[in-house]
């Protein structure tokens, strides 16, 4: 486990959006508590979702659709989504609520500040998707993807393990790759061209996806921890 790094990270953009709902607000009030993880010590998947068969981690959810989805086709898997967004950790509360899911557990917060307190080799898969792209070349250091970043998802993964990283924004593709395929454990699974630009067999597509905003096609990276 790496060194715990400070709390309250500075969070870029926007952290809320419109008013929450009245069922939106009460999820928050009552199950939040309940399905989150407290702000320091150590952070263990497996003590949260206990008895799960894998564990799967999904750093900025935003709407939760992915999420949501991912865990309803796998309950007997530990699933724990992080997102600064509060809109989005309402829809996720709404989410498990609707599907009856107890495999699934949210924090909302910058993940920066959580995976470094997470344990070696937690994870069976790790989905960054379609994360903040921060296009002008002078905020380049705020993208998720850093050399630090990536080292972390490499020791959160197990061996074998898998990162699927998406991105619909040319400077973020440019940026992320070449980190990602420098960064020691992780092996680019790219071969054909259809392996980044066709949505993967598993994927869902969620609207934001479905609205085409970025400047380029979707492409998907992915590694697997050799």
């Amino acid at each position: 486990m790496t060194e715990i790094r400070p709390q309250n990270r500075r969070l870029y953009g926007r952290a809320s959006g419109h008013k929450l709902t009245d069922r939106q607000q009460k999820l928050v009030d009552e199950r939040l508590p309940a399905l989150s993880w407290a702000d320091d010590g150590p952070l263990d998947p497996k003590a949260l979702v206990p008895g799960c068969d894998a564990y799967v981690l999904e750093v900025g959810f935003g709407g939760a659709e992915h999420l949501i989805g991912q865990a309803d086709r796998a309950r007997h898997t530990g699933f724990l989504g992080i997102e600064p967004f509060l809109n989005g950790v309402a829809k996720a509360l709404a989410g498990i609520e609707d599907h009856q899911l107890e495999n699934v557990r949210v924090k909302r917060s910058d993940a920066r500040d959580e995976i470094g307190r997470m344990p070696d080799d937690a994870f069976d898969q790790i989905y960054l998707l379609f994360p903040d792209p921060w296009p002008k070349k002078r905020h380049a250091k705020r993208r998720f993807v850093q050399p630090d970043t990536a080292a972390e998802f490499a020791r959160l993964l197990k061996p074998g393990g898998r990162l699927r990283v998406a991105t619909d924004v040319r400077a973020y593709a440019d940026h992320a790759l070449p980190i990602l395929m420098a960064t020691a454990g992780l092996n680019w699974t790219g071969e054909l061209a259809s392996d980044w630009r066709d949505n993967p067999a598993d994927h869902i597509v969620t609207r934001y996806q479905s609205k085409h905003l970025g400047d380029i096609d979707p492409v998907f990276f992915g590694f697997v921890k050799g």
